[in-house]
C-alpha cells in the first residue's frame, strides 16, 4: 500500500472540493467542501491505502458499498469510513492524476525549489577508448582535490561487493561465566577478554559514496564514485534495483526512489543519525512528499543526491563477458578519449618516451602511430589500437622485456591472431614469419628477449629512432639556416622555383599556405603547423611563435635559436592581429614533414642536383 503516500500539500481535486492542507507520516489534513462550505478532516494514510486497494479491485462500486464491505475488516478505526465521499475523491486523485488531480503545490515551497536547487549535468559519465589512452588519468586529473571513492568491476563482482552485505568480523568481547558475570584473571585481577567471530553489515563503494554525498549536500561539495573497467562486470547483476536510481531529474536527484532492504536501512539510519538537510523542503517538493527527506535519512528510501557523480572507464577492446544493454547505456553520458601523444600535466610538453633495445632507442609515439596504422588497415577497427599509456615507462624508458611481455604479447594474442601474419611487417629479411616465440631466445638455459627480432619488427614498421641528448647537441650546432646536416646539401624546387635550401624551402611552403588562407586566426595557424613538425619541439622555442614568446624564452640556452626568428621575411600577422614568426629550423631529420604537407596541398617539391 504505497499509493496512499503520493499526494502532496496543495494538491486539489479537479472539482475543487478536496484540498490537501497538510500531511505527516501517518495522516493527511484534508479541506473538504460540500454545498459551498468547507470542513477540515484528518484522513489516516493507512485507511486511505486500504480504500485505494478496494477501489482498484472494484472501480464501479459506490462509496457507500466500500463503507459497508470494509467496515470492521481490520483494526483501523472504521468510523472514518463515514468520510466515504472524501476517500473516494482522494482515491481518484491518486489513481487517475491526469484527470482527477490539480497539482498546485505550496507556492512558497515551489519558489524555494526554483531558486535554490541548481540544475546539474555530467553526473553519470563513461570515459571510453582504446587501452592506454589515459582514461583513468583523465578522471584523476578532473577530480583532483575532490572526494573520490574508487572501485573496479570484474567478472565476480556482484550487488553485495558493490553495495554492501553482512560479513564475518573478529571482535573483542568480555568473557562471562554461566551466570553472566565477568571472568576475572586471578593473577592479574583483570577482566578476561577473548576474540569472537561476529557478523556486521559492511558497506562497499556505492553505499560509502552514497552516504558521503548526502552528508556533503548542504555544503555543496561533490562526491565522486569512480568505477574502473565497468564493462568487465555484469552491470545488471551488480546494480540490481539501483539501476532505477540512475534516472536523474534536471536537478540531479533520482526520478524514481526505491525502497532499501532492512539491513541497508539500519546502516543508513545509523549513519544519518543527527544529520539535517538544509534544503529538505525543496527536495520534498520534487517528489510531492512532505517527508521524503525524512524517509531518506531513515534509510527507508534510496535517492541519489545531486552531488553524487558516478564516473566510469571502459576499454573498447576488452572481450567483455557481460554485454551492457541499451537501457543501461542510455543513462550515461559517453566521453570518447582519443589516442594522442602523452604530455606532461604541468608543462604540457610531450613526454618523449622511448623503447630501449640496448643497442638502439626508438620513439614510443612513433611506434604507437605506426602500429595503429597497421592495426587499422588489418582490422578496420579502432577498438584494438594502443594508447600512449598502454605501457608505463620508467624515467621515459620502456625496456625490451616490458615491450615484448606487454605490447608484443597483446598484439600477437589479442589483435593480429584473427587476421594472420601475411603482411611484410611480420616477416624477417628472409621472408620468414615473426611468430611470437621468435621474440625469445634460449641461451645457456635462460630465456631472454631476442633483441634482433624486436628491432626487426620496429624497423619493418618504419619506427623513427629516438635522438639522444648528445645527438640533440650535435643538431643544435648546425648553423641557424640549417641547410646542412652532415654532408647533405640537397636543394629543392618548390612549384618550379629556383633551388632552395631546406630552411628556405620550409619558409616558402608555410608562406604560400598563409598567402592562400589570409582568414586564419593565430590558434588555427598553430594547429596547422604544430611544433611536432620540427621533430624536436622540446629543444626549440617552436615552429610558430609570437614575438612575446621569443622574448620570454630568449634565455641563455635559447639566445642563438631565438635570434633567427626576428628576420623580416619570417614575420607575419594573423587575421586576429597576432604578430608571429616562423622558424627555418629544417634539416635532413625533419624536412620530410613539411614536404609531405606541401604535397597534400597539391604542390610540387622536387630535389635538384
Amino acid at each position: 500500500m504505497e499509493d496512499y503516500d503520493k499526494l502532496m500539500v496543495g494538491d486539489q481535486s479537479t472539482d475543487g472540493r478536496i484540498i490537501i492542507a497538510d500531511k505527516d507520516r501517518l495522516c493527511y489534513l484534508v479541506k473538504s467542501g460540500s454545498k459551498g462550505s468547507f470542513s477540515i478532516r484528518t484522513i489516516s494514510k493507512q485507511l486511505l491505502g486500504e480504500f485505494i486497494d478496494y477501489y482498484k479491485k472494484n472501480p464501479n462500486k459506490k462509496a457507500e458499498d466500500a463503507r459497508v464491505e470494509l467496515k470492521e475488516l481490520s483494526d483501523i478505526d472504521k468510523y472514518e469510513y463515514g468520510y466515504n465521499a472524501t476517500l473516494t475523491a482522494m482515491a481518484k486523485m491518486v489513481l487517475d492524476p491526469k484527470n482527477e488531480l490539480v497539482r498546485k503545490g505550496n507556492p512558497a515551497e515551489s519558489s524555494r525549489a526554483e531558486n535554490h536547487l541548481l540544475k546539474t549535468t555530467g553526473l553519470q559519465q563513461i570515459y571510453y577508448g582504446a587501452p592506454g589512452t589515459g582514461k583513468s588519468k583523465t578522471i584523476k586529473d578532473l577530480t583532483f582535490g575532490e572526494s573520490v571513492i574508487r572501485t573496479t568491476f570484474h567478472p565476480d563482482s556482484d550487488y553485495a561487493s558493490f553495495v554492501g552485505t553482512y560479513k564475518p568480523i573478529t571482535e573483542e568481547v568480555t568473557l562471562r561465566d554461566c551466570y553472566g558475570k565477568k571472568v576475572i584473571d586471578e593473577e592479574t585481577n583483570e577482566v578476561v577478554k577473548e576474540e569472537r567471530i561476529a557478523y556486521k553489515f559492511i558497506p562497499q563503494a556505492f553505499l560509502e559514496a552514497y552516504v558521503e554525498a548526502w552528508k556533503k549536500l548542504g555544503s555543496s561539495k561533490k562526491q565522486y564514485l569512480i568505477i574502473e573497467e565497468i564493462n568487465r562486470g555484469n552491470c545488471a547483476q551488480i546494480f540490481g534495483d539501483l539501476f532505477q536510481l540512475l534516472d536523474r531529474n534536471e536537478y540531479g536527484f533520482s526520478d524514481y526512489p526505491i525502497v532499501a532492504d532492512k539491513d541497508m536501512q539500519k546502516y543508513i539510519e545509523k549513519e544519518f543519525a543527527g544529520w539535517e538537510i538544509t534544503n529538505k523542503d525543496e527536495i520534498n517538493q520534487l517528489y510531492g512528499e512532505a517527508n521524503m527527506v525524512s524517509l531518506i535519512m531513515k534509510g527507508e528510501r534510496l535517492v541519489l543526491p545531486s552531488n553524487l557523480y558516478i564516473w566510469a572507464t571502459m576499454n573498447t577492446s576488452d572481450q567483455s563477458l557481460f554485454p551492457i544493454d541499451s537501457a543501461f547505456k542510455r543513462r550515461w553520458d559517453w566521453k570518447y578519449v582519443p589516442i594522442r601523444e602523452g604530455r606532461d600535466k604541468e608543462t604540457n610538453a610531450p613526454l618523449n618516451w622511448y623503447i630501449n633495445t640496448g643497442d638502439k632507442q626508438y620513439k614510443w609515439w612513433a611506434f604507437i602511430s605506426k602500429v595503429n596504422e597497421l592495426i587499422g588497415s588489418l582490422t578496420n577497427s579502432e577498438d584494438k589500437k594502443l594508447g600512449y599509456f598502454f605501457c608505463k615507462a620508467k624515467d621515459g624508458e620502456i625496456d625490451a622485456d616490458l615491450f615484448v611481455s606487454k605490447v608484443i604479447f597483446y598484439l600477437w594474442n589479442d589483435v593480429f591472431k584473427d587476421y594472420g601474419f601475411d603482411d611484410k611487417d611480420f616477416q624477417d629479411e628472409e621472408g620468414k614469419i615473426l611468430s611470437f616465440d621468435r621474440f625469445y631466445e634460449d641461451k645457456n638455459g635462460k630465456t631472454n628477449v631476442d633483441i634482433a627480432i624486436v628491432e626487426q619488427f620496429l624497423e619493418n614498421l618504419g619506427v623513427e629512432e629516438y635522438i639522444s641528448e648528445e645527438e640533440e647537441e650535435k643538431i643544435d650546432a648546425v648553423p641557424s639556416n640549417n641547410e646542412t646536416k652532415g654532408n647533405d646539401k640537397t636543394k629543392y624546387s618548390f612549384n618550379g622555383s629556383e633551388p632552395l635550401g631546406k630552411g628556405d624551402l620550409g619558409i616558402s611552403i608555410i608562406k604560400q599556405y598563409l598567402k592562400e588562407h589570409p582568414e586564419m586566426e593565430y590558434s588555427e595557424i598553430k594547429e596547422t603547423f604544430p611544433d611536432s613538425m620540427l621533430g624536436k619541439e622540446l629543444k626549440l622555442i617552436g615552429l610558430i611563435v609570437t614575438r612575446q614568446e621569443i622574448i620570454e624564452n630568449a634565455i641563455e640556452r635559447y639566445k642563438q635559436r631565438a635570434y633567427g626568428f626576428y628576420k623580416k621575411d619570417r614575420k607575419f600577422y594573423s587575421s586576429d592581429g597576432v604578430e608571429f614568426y616562423v622558424s627555418n629550423w629544417w634539416n635532413i631529420t625533419n624536412i620530410d614533414s613539411i614536404i609531405q604537407f606541401a604535397k597534400e596541398q597539391g604542390w610540387t617539391v622536387e630535389p635538384t642536383k
